[in-house]
């Protein structure tokens, strides 16, 4: 190791050097004596922490209560709460007693502006600051003290009479700049009735949190039973690491300028916290959210992506439907020329119900589905998204379209029946092929604006709500079948 030239000089920076080597290590005290009368900072580390709770919400945001010992002497506290969130909303953060020596809250500061090199420059603008150069042919450093002109898009430095962009040695600086921290820190000030432990626990909301639910699914041979893997996936870019937390998840579309709480209340069905066999998680009403709990404790490091099972459901009953949509809104109020041809939509149908082998909320998220092939090997045949979906309430997935089945549609004539108010009459021909070994069911979908009414048509059809009218229809192997049907619309 090559030391500098043996001067007072050197010797000080050197010294400096070590002293902020130790900061960096061991994260920045900041015990600091402001003035006649003012208190010492006392530093509140994570060896403190009694307890961690996180609570995480849909809407990249998280409920942390973070408890830990204060030890207070008499009069005017002034302590460091050290590795709270990076992203701390301030205005959110409450402290509260939890019992022992009384107090008082005075004052509280978020912290995060962090120490960083680039930081330390930035905070020594118009400073002064000690260079080291290296001399390759004495193999020892020189010391220079350096004016800092600029930090803004690069360092700017004047050395003597010159003017220096970028640094040309190793940097020393004179002390830790005032309010840079090596951690995100609440600093708090509490008037204390006495001396004593006090333990305390902090409340806050925080941004970098986030969580989603993730499905594996796999059909069985003749496309009518699924199994089912839930996972639940957490991404923290917080800026700190929860360790050891107890940890809650909570499903539902959280109105957050309400600031609602959602961690305390009666579930809205007693004791309707469940767990089943193969989950980690068990469930329960809170307010009108659900709060999947995950059971025992775990730590969510930060810049972390973390997967947790949640649920399993094996052979839950489905149905296959190929639907045929034409268009939407499609043609009724004009000439149109040509034809529209398309695929036939797959979709898979269940219900979330206990009859199912399911009946619990299902948070939203995506849900992938396999099968696997001739071989053995898994094949990926589609995914799509569900929302919030309660118990009893129908899941439709569409996973993609068939190959084997196509569909043309024609507009075979079209009316201008009445200006005022307009009246429009028009007829289609939707023709369906099936090129596969075996018959199929294809439900025709049309859906038509205004106010509507089919005059004629060649099959059966359901008005399935105001907008949309469907045929449930029978395709031979290797066939086609055909679909006419006129329908008057008016504005």
């Amino acid at each position: 190791m090559h030391r500098p030239k043996g001067t007072a000089a050197v010797a000080a920076a050197c010294l400096i050097a070590a002293g902020l080597t130790s900061n960096l290590a061991g994260g920045a005290a900041h015990a600091q004596d402001k003035g006649k009368g003012a208190t010492k900072e006392t530093r509140v580390t994570l060896k403190d922490q009694t307890d961690l709770a996180v609570t995480i919400y849909n809407n990249n945001f998280a409920l942390v209560r973070d408890s830990r010992m204060l030890t207070l002497v008499k009069g005017i506290n002034r302590l460091a709460l050290e590795d709270v969130s990076g992203k701390l909303r301030a205005a959110t953060a409450i402290i509260k007693p939890l019992g022992g020596t009384r107090f008082t809250l005075l004052e509280q500061n978020f912290d995060y502006d962090l120490l960083t090199p680039r930081k330390l420059l930035e905070k020594s603008v118009g400073k002064e600051i000690t260079i080291l150069r290296f001399n390759p042919k004495t193999k020892e450093y020189t010391p220079q003290r350096a004016l800092v002109l600029s930090t803004t898009g690069g360092t700017v430095l004047k050395i003597g009479d010159q003017i220096y962009t970028g640094a040309p040695g190793r940097i020393v600086f004179d002390k830790v700049p005032k309010n840079l921290r090596a951690r995100p820190t609440l600093v708090v000030t509490l008037d204390s009735k006495a001396a004593g432990r006090s333990p305390v626990a902090l409340t806050y909301l925080t941004g970098g949190m986030r969580w989603k639910a993730d499905y594996v699914a796999t059909l069985n041979k003749d496309d009518t039973r699924l199994d089912i893997n839930g996972w639940v996936t957490l991404n923290n870019t917080s800026g700190t690491t929860y360790k050891n937390a107890r940890l809650q998840l909570v499903a539902g579309d959280v109105r957050r300028v309400q600031r609602r709480r959602l961690a305390a209340g009666k579930s809205r069905h007693p004791g309707a916290a469940e767990k089943r066999s193969a989950d980690r998680v068990s469930r329960s009403a809170v307010f009108d959210y659900y709060v999947y709990k995950v059971n025992g404790r775990t730590t969510i490091r930060n810049r972390q992506q973390k997967q947790i099972a949640f649920m399993a459901a094996a052979s839950v009953p489905v149905t296959k439907e190929y639907r045929f949509y034409s268009g939407r809104s499609y043609g009724f109020n004009r000439r149109l020329p040509g034809k529209r041809t398309g695929r036939a939509q797959i979709w898979l149908v269940l219900r979330n119900d206990k009859k199912s082998n399911l009946g619990y909320p299902l948070p939203k998220g995506v849900m992938r589905v396999y099968k696997n092939g001739a071989g053995g090997e898994a094949v990926f045949v589609g995914e799509d998204r569900i929302n919030h979906t309660p118990d009893g309430n129908e899941i439709n997935l569409r996973v993609g379209s068939a190959f084997d089945i196509t569909g043309e549609r024609v507009q075979t004539n079209y009316t201008l029946l009445s200006r005022y108010p307009r009246v429009y009459e028009s007829s289609y021909k939707i023709k369906l092929k099936n090129a596969k070994k075996e018959a199929v069911t294809v439900f025709v979908m049309e859906t038509i604006p205004g106010q509507w009414e089919i005059t004629r048509t060649s099959d059966p059809h359901r008005k399935v709500d105001v907008s949309r009218a469907e045929w449930k229809v029978t395709i031979p192997a290797k066939g086609s079948k055909e679909i006419r049907f006129t329908v008057r619309v008016k504005y």
